[in-house]
């Protein structure tokens, strides 16, 4: 492993940690709202469409900020860890 691998896979562990945080706020503030967080999100990655998330606490523009691509294969690798253990 060079150093380069290293500061790759800390600079991944971050965004992932980052799309995490996004994620509890942006659930947090749709539950403030009285909305359905799951269903609004899922909404929201399936379509790209910013109206499943609302404008509270800046949620909207804090999950436009996740790359839905990235988001997706995430999810995907930890469903499929939690399946193995």
């Amino acid at each position: 492993m060079t150093t380069n691998d290293t500061i790759q896979f800390s600079i991944r562990q971050e965004y992932e940690e980052e799309m995490r945080q996004i994620l509890r706020l942006v659930h947090q503030s749709l539950e403030e709202k009285g909305y359905n967080p799951i269903s609004q999100m899922v909404g929201y990655i399936l379509s790209e469409d910013p109206t499943y998330i609302t404008t509270h606490n800046n949620a909207r523009s804090l999950i436009r900020r996740i790359d839905r691509d990235e988001l997706l294969q995430v999810l995907v690798k930890e469903y499929l860890k939690k399946e193995e253990a």
